[in-house]
């Protein structure tokens, strides 16, 4: 099975192309396979692009590719991976899923890549098993599917499950498979020739740490950020935010405008109605049900909120 050990014989791969799917998550997954066959000069690994029907597929960059196979042609695979991107329910087919489950029907290993995780928990292959996703679509997965074990990791081998979060992960996954495969020298020198410096683990988390994404440094603001992050749904008041992070609620109003030039119940706002946004666009949730998610005890308040922030309506958003 792949990356499950050392093979004498060449892994086939399959890669179901979604449309509006990630090229960058695509291609990251590609190029370690066609790297590890050039330096070992052995085709290791043959991989296919395939289509459910056959006919080619547009990327979400616009770039179109022409696959190998439709999916119904293919009846022996190491692994199957289902590549998506963005917006992915609105191509959860019957068809797809049907596809899903024949390969978990003939054992064979089943992935994804970027939002493609989707795809399999929209199948029920997803159960019982580690998975993870894009960062950005974290939280819409786990108020979609509550029962799965959803972690924020680059990606998770669970065994015959694959799921990577996308991006530049699938690298640093099929480094990982190389290595397991076909030992550390290879999979080193894999990572040199393209310039992946430092091979990330499977739990090594996706987003970067709020300073980082932020640009800030003072640990108290810091904390505090972590904080309303971790508390969207049901929001701390500011009064108990400051004091988990030790200040007084007025130290805190002047550490934000001072940092920032925004006050803290200004930011929280903020962080709570993008969450909102994210939600209306990759979800199909009710409004209501988006509001509580986000924070907002009322339909009435988190309309007035949304309209004043964004200029229009939750139900405009989605037109």
């Amino acid at each position: 099975m792949f990356g499950q050990g050392p093979h004498n014989r060449s892994q086939k791969i399959g890669f179901i192309l979604i449309p509006d799917f990630s090229m960058m998550a695509f291609t990251a997954c590609i190029e370690p396979l066609r790297t590890a066959n050039r330096l070992s000069r052995k085709p290791l690994y043959d991989w296919q692009a395939l289509s459910l029907d056959g006919q080619p597929v547009k990327a979400s960059n616009q770039v179109t590719i022409t696959p190998d196979n439709a999916s119904s042609d293919i009846t022996d695979c190491d692994v199957i991976f289902i590549c998506a991107g963005l917006r992915p329910r609105r191509f959860l087919t019957p068809q797809l899923s049907a596809e899903i489950r024949r390969f978990n029907r003939k054992g064979m290993p089943i992935g994804s890549v970027c939002t493609g995780s989707e795809a399999l928990a929209y199948a029920g292959v997803l159960t019982g098993h580690r998975c993870t996703i894009h960062w950005e679509n974290i939280e819409t997965f786990k108020e979609l599917y509550p029962a799965l074990e959803i972690t924020a990791t680059l990606f998770e081998i669970d065994r015959k499950r694959y799921t990577c979060s996308g991006g530049t992960a699938p690298i640093d996954m099929m480094i990982h498979s190389i290595r397991l495969d076909h030992g550390d020298a290879l999979a080193q020198n894999v990572a040199e020739q393209l310039l992946h410096n430092f091979v990330r683990e499977p739990h090594h988390n996706q987003r970067m740490a709020i300073d980082h994404r932020t640009g800030l440094n003072h640990p108290k603001l810091l904390a505090a950020i972590g904080y309303m992050e971790a508390y969207i749904e049901e929001p701390l008041s500011l009064v108990r935010l400051a004091q988990k992070v030790e200040l007084s609620l007025r130290q805190l109003e002047r550490l934000f405008k001072a940092q920032l030039n925004t006050s803290p119940g200004k930011y929280y706002l903020n962080l709570r109605l993008e969450r909102a946004r994210h939600f209306l666009r990759q979800t199909g949730m009710s409004v209501m049900e988006i509001g509580l998610a986000s924070g907002f005890n009322s339909a009435s308040n988190f309309s007035r909120c949304y309209k004043a922030q964004f200029g229009h309506s939750p139900h405009q958003e989605r037109l």
